[in-house]
């Protein structure tokens, strides 16, 4: 697919007029928005092992690879050939290499192992490049990762559990994790009834002595060869949090069973499923009663992936679409060179950048350095996973657009990024859940919103249409009235009043300016490209322009 000496000539036309193919760079030196993240943000302690990862991530072998895990994707296999019940989903060998690609970079692990400041920061930078490859693999890095918050409430089982999760090693084999000494975690909540309302679930554990056996459905089991899933159930008519182990401590089979695999639109490398429990095997995680606060320790650790993906698919489209406008040449000239395409670059330059400065800044504060810290990072991830996941599936459009044909057909990378694009806005909490979490946070935790306005604040002074924005949004958060209808439009001002200071205080110059005349409220349009006269753009585009060999 991306041979280094195609042959040019063929029988009937030379090609020309085509951009070289877009392999063989490292992902993390061509992105200045990162790099400047990095830093800024306490990770540059990370920067050799994260360049490393762009690295890898940017080579024509890993970017083939990508492409064949998804054209392949996983199959189920319920039965063995002599009729026994074996649940297996078998991958493309391809698969697993992007999986051992992650997990021994230590995406899952990093933030738990490094006592540094940064650690947040520097899982999400490997995240973020590693979802540019392929996203399918980063669902069960990211719950793996997330899975060690929540487990922790769980002191005795985590004696065995921890360092298997924490292992910086893959290895996909159907046996007990304690034998393959690393293990994978996946999530299991949801059920046909409910979906994000869970206290509707129906799921029911009971006790048999030092554990639980759980009888129900779930709708939605994401990675469904992890080696133990986070669940919910019922016990004793309240929903309480449960640890399912692939295999019982006695070496057998758990009684999960894999119904079917999910059709989904995108993410087809990774595999969704919908399992029955029947007298399963399982642990209590968290005191019972408490299943859904126990639960959204993890759930707040996959919204800040469901976010920083979504701003490492965002760089990919358009570094796919500065590079082809490039290099292609229409109308006498090349399609970078033409207003038009200009102003569409650069918006979408604009959109990755505050997406990145937004992504990474709540990174940090996972770290947990202060209770301020901590107050913000509670309400911004809900902003951040709510407002950026909204913006990527618009974004992958426009930059498919920028490729014409080329775009469109499935040699192109730009067919997967539009497929990849709606997930993270449903998953891990819609957008309306994402919202009302955010009133929920404002409401019962108001540290939290003085927290995030503290952050914008920090801004004040810098730009009179920043400084009108902000005093606008401290008056809409002010006003008690209709605010559930209105919660969107505040979600919606609150994470571009954070974009624009973070742009402001940090962010390239020209980047920061586009961003405040066209994202302001008063300002934004309904289409990338509709920036408005006068704007030197070319110095935004460039940030994006990556150099390859032709």
């Amino acid at each position: 697919m991306f041979a280094r000496d195609p042959i040019g000539d063929l029988n009937t036309h030379v090609v020309s007029n085509q951009p070289p193919p877009l392999v063989d760079y490292n992902l993390y030196d061509s992105d200045p928005s990162l790099r400047e993240a990095l830093h800024r943000e306490g990770a540059a302690w990370s920067e050799e092992r994260v360049r490393g990862m762009g690295q890898a991530t940017g080579s024509s072998e890993t970017i083939a690879l990508g492409f064949v895990a998804n054209r392949q994707p996983p199959e189920l296999f319920t039965h063995d050939n002599t009729g026994r019940r074996i649940d297996e989903v078998e991958y493309h060998p391809a698969y697993h290499f992007l999986m051992r690609l992650g997990l021994e970079e230590e995406i899952h692990s990093i933030a738990w192992t490094d006592p540094r400041p940064g650690r947040h920061v520097a899982h999400a930078a490997l995240e973020y490049l590693l979802t540019q490859c392929e996203a399918g693999v980063c669902c069960p890095i990211t719950m793996t990762y997330a899975s060690v918050p929540a487990l922790r409430h769980a002191p005795e089982l985590m004696k065995t559990w921890e360092p298997l999760i924490l292992c910086p090693a893959y290895d996909p084999r159907g046996i007990p994790a304690t034998e393959k000494g690393c293990a994978t975690i996946g999530m299991a909540m949801t059920e046909k009834q409910g979906g994000s309302d869970v206290r509707t679930n129906e799921t029911t554990a009971t006790p048999a002595g030092d554990h639980y056996l759980l009888t129900g459905h779930k709708w939605f089991c994401s990675a469904p060869m992890s080696d133990g899933f986070l669940t919910l159930a019922r016990l004793n008519d309240a929903i309480t949090c449960f640890f399912v182990p692939r295999w019982t401590p006695q070496g057998q089979r758990n009684r999960i069973f894999i119904q079917r695999l999910k059709g989904k639109l995108g993410n087809r490398s990774n595999a969704s499923s919908e399992i029955e429990y029947d007298r399963t095997y399982a642990e209590i995680v968290g005191e019972p009663g408490r299943g859904i606060a126990t639960i959204m320790e993890m759930v707040k650790h996959t919204r800040l992936d469901a976010a920083v993906a979504c701003a490492g698919m965002m760089r990919q489209g358009v570094v796919q679409a500065a590079h082809f406008a490039s290099h292609r040449i229409a109308f006498q000239k090349r399609l970078v060179d033409q207003p038009l395409m200009r102003a569409v670059l650069a918006d979408l330059v604009v959109e990755a950048e505050a997406a990145t400065a937004l992504v990474m800044r709540v990174a940090r504060a996972f770290d947990g350095a202060s209770p301020e810290e901590q107050a913000f990072g509670r309400l911004a991830v809900a902003v951040a996973k709510f407002w950026v996941t909204k913006r990527l599936p618009n974004h992958a459009y426009e930059a498919m657009e920028c490729l014409g044909g080329s775009g469109y057909v499935e040699e192109s990378m730009m067919p997967r990024l539009y497929r990849e694009a709606p997930v993270n806005a449903i998953w891990e909490g819609s957008g309306n859940v994402n919202a009302l979490d955010v009133l929920r946070a404002m409401s019962h935790e108001p540290e939290s919103l003085t927290a995030v306005l503290g952050e914008i604040e920090l801004a004040r002074g810098a730009d009179k249409r920043l400084d009108q924005a902000i005093g606008d949004l401290k008056r809409r958060l002010a006003d008690p009235k209709d605010r559930e209808a209105r919660a969107r439009r505040l979600v919606e001002e609150m994470a571009i009043c954070l974009q624009a200071s973070l742009l402001v205080r940090h962010g390239a110059s020209p980047v920061a300016e586009v961003f405040l005349a066209s994202r302001l409220p008063g300002s934004m349009r309904g289409c990338y490209g509709a920036l408005p006269g006068g704007a030197q753009l070319q110095d935004v585009i460039a940030r994006a322009q990556v150099s390859v060999q032709s």
